[in-house]
């Protein structure tokens, strides 16, 4: 039987039973409905059920429907310590019996990860979620050919190469890695795309492709400052792989010698918590003709999903290293300023790498003066916009 008939003949059993005062869980037992509810796979479905009566809603909320659900679409998800809402009620949670705490605590967290289950599965379409350069494992000439290239989505720029380039290696199975800053410390990633850069300057134009691609998505250690992400001036002091925590790591996926915009779609949505994400270039392909090393280069990546922020924010601040999740009922501008659905540093707009990118090319070509590019190409501070619109909660 269908889960849709299931549902359509437990709302007709238990209005036929109303009549005889007995509910169909009390009639199934506890243990056959938790195996029922428990194999559910759409958040909708566990707000159907909760809202049929008092007795299903509380049997949703007290076995945590919501919160297993969510970890079976995103294994990730089990990686939070805990659950909090941020609210003006907030700080009455405490007041009153210890029984009523404890279910107003679980109505909390039920309310909290349904929110993140109809995240998780929305339709909503993606887009890149790139924010800034972490850095790469090595680059054969900085900052020409920077990984901050490969925000530029052409391999030319104002008839320049525009690739990121790795050292050379007598070695192929030397592995390279690019690491990038997410725009939101939640995303939930669908698909990375790569391109390969074609040497069009050297004869034969060779391509410098890998065999495979792997990923991996997680947090920083430490606090991301200004001086960790890559500028002219800065190669990256943060690329190091025990500087971060990995919760999700990818299969390899093959890459083929070809300089187009190539998608790897990952097995199922990933939850990337905290924001980073390391691509690993693995198997080099493409020897240089003047030194005989082998080299990787990339023209452009792309990471395509959808922040969860402002509503959902994660919070690493606590002494033990504990992920806790966010959830923010209202507009987090309408939060304190130290409440954490607020990143510690103000993002830049992504038209910035555009205009950044322009600049320096046209500094590499001394088209402008020296001192007034430096002005322009100095760190600046942009508000964040606040966004009014306000979003249904999960059920009422």
């Amino acid at each position: 039987m269908l889960m849709g008939e299931f549902w359509g003949l437990g709302v007709r059993f238990r209005v036929s039973a109303m009549e005889n005062c007995w509910d169909f869980l009390q009639w199934l037992g506890p243990d056959a409905s938790t195996c029922v509810f428990a194999s559910l796979d759409d958040p909708s479905d566990l707000v159907r059920a909760s809202a049929v009566s008092r007795s299903w809603r509380r049997f949703v909320i007290a076995n945590g429907f919501s919160r297993s659900l969510c970890r079976r679409i995103c294994p990730e998800v089990s990686n939070f310590t805990r659950a909090v809402e941020v609210s003006s009620s907030a700080m009455n949670q405490e007041v009153g019996s210890s029984t009523a705490v404890e279910w107003e605590s679980l109505v909390r967290e039920h309310r909290i990860y349904s929110y993140l289950c109809r995240c998780l599965v929305s339709p909503e379409g993606s887009s890149d979620c790139i924010d800034r350069c972490i850095g790469a494992s090595s680059t054969d000439n900085f900052p020409d050919e920077s990984i901050e290239n490969t925000l530029e989505p052409s391999d030319r720029v104002y008839m320049r190469p525009s690739y990121w380039s790795s050292g050379g290696e007598a070695d192929p199975q030397v592995p390279e890695s690019l690491i990038y800053r997410l725009g939101s410390d939640l995303c939930v990633v669908n698909e990375i795309k790569i391109q390969p850069f074609k040497a069009f300057f050297q004869h034969g134009d060779p391509i410098y492709s890998v065999k495979f691609v792997r990923f991996r998505m997680g947090n920083s250690k430490l606090p991301l400052r200004s001086e960790n992400y890559v500028t002219d001036e800065n190669e990256g002091q943060a690329a190091a792989d025990d500087n971060f925590v990995w919760t999700y790591i990818s299969p390899e996926f093959p890459m083929l010698q070809e300089s187009v915009l190539q998608s790897f779609k990952l097995p199922r949505p990933v939850l990337c918590i905290g924001g980073v994400v390391k691509i690993e270039l693995l198997g080099r392909v493409q020897k240089q003709a003047m030194d005989g090393l082998y080299y990787i280069c990339v023209s452009h990546v792309q990471v395509l999903g959808r922040p969860l922020s402002p509503k959902l924010a994660l919070d690493t601040s606590e002494a033990s290293g504990a992920s806790v999740l966010k959830y923010f009922p209202v507009d987090s501008s309408s939060v304190a300023p130290n409440g954490a659905s607020r990143d510690d540093e103000a993002r830049e707009p992504s038209r910035w790498h555009a205009f950044a990118a322009t600049l320096r090319h046209l500094r590499a070509g001394g088209a402008w003066n020296q001192a007034i590019l430096n002005t322009l190409l100095r760190p600046v501070q942009f508000a964040e916009e606040d966004d009014d619109s306000d979003e249904e909660e999960p059920y009422a």
